[in-house]
């Protein structure tokens, strides 16, 4: 895997990308792009990491694996970039938040500007075979992102951690317990299967903005 990406986190995330259970991923990984088709393309993959360097860090959007069709995942959890058709997920979102914050739909799917704003958007597995949703699920990306959501955790700047669905929701223990100002903030996956289970209603935009304005940081500009 390419690292450069990782440069501003290095110093973050010294344990985990030192460590073996990395170099097996790694591996895996360069393997899987080697001889299938998987998203997002390799240039992306820690694209996140890029945009959003951890001093930075307001918000912590987590999903569960990159879209598996082509041409959508981007390395950011739930953007396209423009001119793609928006995938059912990031549409549900955008109702959520519009019907949260009386906004309308973007113009796009690219969510780059929340990144450049302090989002942070992270899946729990980074990668996916073409047309196999969560295909990579055991092959190392959940130790690698919690250790990222454990690092962040130590971060002394407030910060919202939004879980969407089961697979983001097992790592509320690890924010639990961090000793800076914190809001966790979970609901079910905003695809069609989950949605109406209880994402639509849950109103994370606004919760995320009283969060940060109660200590002191800036809204984001959804």
């Amino acid at each position: 895997m390419e690292l450069t990406s990782l440069k501003s986190w290095e110093a973050l995330l010294a344990p985990q990308l030192k460590s073996l259970n990395f170099a097996s991923l790694s591996s895996q990984v360069d393997q899987a792009y080697a001889t299938t088709t998987v998203y997002p393309p390799a240039e992306d993959l820690f694209a996140a990491f890029a945009l959003t360097p951890p001093e930075s860090v307001q918000v912590v959007i987590l999903g569960q694996d990159p879209y598996h069709a082509p041409d959508q995942a981007n390395g950011l959890a739930f953007s396209v970039r423009p001119g793609i058709p928006l995938p059912p997920s990031l549409r549900n979102i955008f109702q959520e938040r519009q019907a949260d914050l009386n906004l309308p739909f973007p113009a796009n799917g690219d969510l780059s500007s929340w990144a450049r704003q302090g989002v942070f958007l992270l899946n729990t597995v980074l990668t996916v075979e073409a047309g196999k949703a969560n295909s990579h699920k055991n092959i190392g990306w959940q130790e690698f992102t919690d250790g990222v959501i454990s690092a962040l955790a130590k971060l002394p700047q407030p910060i919202s951690f939004v879980l969407w669905g089961a697979q983001a929701q097992k790592k509320a223990p690890i924010i639990a317990a961090s000793s800076y100002p914190r809001q966790i903030l979970t609901a079910p996956h905003p695809s069609p299967l989950s949605a109406y289970r209880g994402f639509f209603g849950s109103r994370p935009f606004s919760q995320i903005n009283a969060f940060l304005q109660k200590h002191g940081t800036s809204a984001i500009v959804w």
